[in-house]
């Protein structure tokens, strides 16, 4: 694949190319998690699409069960929980695997040395800022909060928007 949103992801509610419909759009491309000490990262994640939808801006989040068997629900539950818990708008992508043999190819290709930022997901909301081409621009650790001047810079600069 050569960019972001040429990659085919089910849906959390099963549409087949959850990409696709995204393209020409910033994105933070996060690995989520209902169980997790960081779990609470969903406010911030769902202000910034509230905040940035109209600036051609989304978050999409990815679930995954691989830390902690941290999200162990199905698609239902996490919808029912993402959005009752956290009001979140953005899209979702089925659960998927992000590290390991069973490693989802847009995971492969994100954490690919090609692409400038190698290595295993750490945790639960590792997050990838990508741009409007389709290219990885920077890799945020899990501790980074949606909230952060560098990443909230980050995502100005790639809006063209000065700063946020």
């Amino acid at each position: 694949m050569a960019d972001f949103y040429g990659f085919k992801v089910a849906s959390l509610g099963g549409e087949a190319d959850l990409l696709g419909s995204l393209r020409g759009k910033v994105a933070l491309a996060v690995n989520v998690a209902s169980r997790c000490g960081l779990t609470p990262q969903y406010t911030g994640l769902e202000q910034l699409q509230q905040d940035l939808e109209g600036e051609s801006f989304t978050v999409v989040g990815f679930p995954c069960n691989q830390f902690g068997a941290q999200e162990p629900g199905n698609a239902e539950e996490i919808q029912t929980f993402c959005s009752t818990t956290y009001g979140v708008t953005f899209p979702l992508s089925a659960k998927l695997e992000v590290n390991g043999g069973g490693r989802h190819p847009l995971y492969a290709w994100l954490t690919d040395p090609a692409n400038g930022f190698p290595g295993d997901i750490e945790w639960n909301f590792e997050k990838f800022l990508i741009g409007r081409d389709g290219r990885v621009l920077r890799r945020y650790p899990p501790t980074v909060k949606p909230e952060d001047k560098g990443l909230l810079q980050d995502i100005a600069d790639a809006l063209e928007i000065g700063t946020l």
